[in-house]
């Protein structure tokens, strides 16, 4: 069912769903979505060129020359690369169902156990540059959308540049400005508080950009709405005015996007881990790309869509605390 609510002249879509239906609803889509990527994981492993049996001697081994045909067949049954391409299918979703995510060429241990140690860094360092971007975007949304000034056009022209830098470019910047050149922070970060901070920037400079842009935009739109008038007329300042309301509406649409960017942050924090060696999921997707390790590849593949559907969730519930007009129920 689908209501529409009138606030001066904007008219407010609320959508009212049964909450266990919504929850329902949206179970099944991300099951989707984890089905899709663990599909797309398995023909990563089926149509890259070359024999996987004689990839996976050639990384243990170290060699690479050919296989004999009694070795290939060996590691053909055991990892059962001699079967049906719908058995092989079927027995790898079965896997993911029991929490199965394959076994490392190289490393010989389940994949599921080597993400798992390394992949808590990059989630901190990508939660981290999220909330750094909000509150960049935030602070510079509040101060200067809507005036005509100097420093509101130069912190403008400031996003519209930020959201255009590459963070692997931007993060070179920052370690050899104030890691090599003034020696603030430490060259090789490792997982320290402080070794967290130019990483952190490196991601969340340019997300701040864009999220600045697409608040502020909205957050002009809002200045101009009647209620924004009749609580001014009420006596309130205008930072007030500002912060208890005209944010709550203008930040929807950066919200909505959040999803979407920290599954972008998580991807981005893999190259950037590499370039302060941290620890994280970078150094190991690195090596298994260069040694055609395709299990771990995979299976980071298949944890980061099951990370972008939880994300996805909270931002929905999010929407609600942020504007009670959205009801769930």
């Amino acid at each position: 069912m689908t209501l529409i609510s009138m606030m001066g002249s904007d008219a407010v879509r609320i959508v009212v769903h049964h909450p266990i239906v919504w929850f329902a609803r949206r179970i099944f889509s991300g099951v989707v979505v984890v089905w899709a990527a663990a599909t797309f994981a398995f023909l990563i492993q089926c149509v890259l060129p070359g024999d996987r049996a004689q990839i996976i001697i050639n990384v243990t081994s170290g060699n690479v020359g050919p296989a004999s045909s009694a070795e290939l067949a060996a590691i053909n049954a055991k990892y059962g690369f001699d079967q049906p391409l719908a058995v092989q299918y079927g027995k790898y979703m079965l896997q993911i169902l029991h929490g199965d995510l394959g076994e490392s060429y190289q490393q010989h241990r389940p994949v599921a156990a080597i993400i798992a140690e390394q992949i808590g860094p990059t989630i901190v360092l990508a939660i981290a540059a999220l909330l750094i971007a909000w509150l960049i975007a935030i602070l510079t949304t509040l101060f200067i959308a809507g005036r005509d000034n100097i420093w509101s056009k130069l912190l403008n022209d400031a996003q519209v540049f930020l959201a255009t830098v590459p963070p692997y470019w931007l993060a070179t910047i920052l370690l050899v400005l104030f890691a090599v050149k003034l020696g603030i922070f430490p060259v090789i970060g490792g997982n320290s508080p402080i070794g967290l901070v130019l990483p952190t920037l490196a991601l969340a400079l340019e997300l701040s950009g864009f999220f600045g842009q697409v608040v502020q935009n909205e957050f002009t739109r809002v200045l101009e709405q009647p209620f924004v008038t009749s609580a001014r007329a009420r006596g309130m300042s205008d930072f007030g005015v500002r912060l208890r309301h005209v944010l709550r509406h203008a930040a929807l649409p950066g919200i909505t996007l959040s999803g979407w960017a920290l599954g972008k942050l998580l991807s981005g924090a893999i190259l950037i881990e590499v370039v302060f060696a941290r620890q994280g999921l970078g150094g190991v997707l690195v090596a298994a790309t260069s040694s055609r390790d395709v299990p771990i590849v995979s299976g980071a593949v298949l944890i980061s869509a099951g990370l972008f559907v939880l994300v996805s969730l909270i931002v929905d519930l999010t929407y609600r605390v942020v504007d009670p007009r959205i009801k769930l129920t």
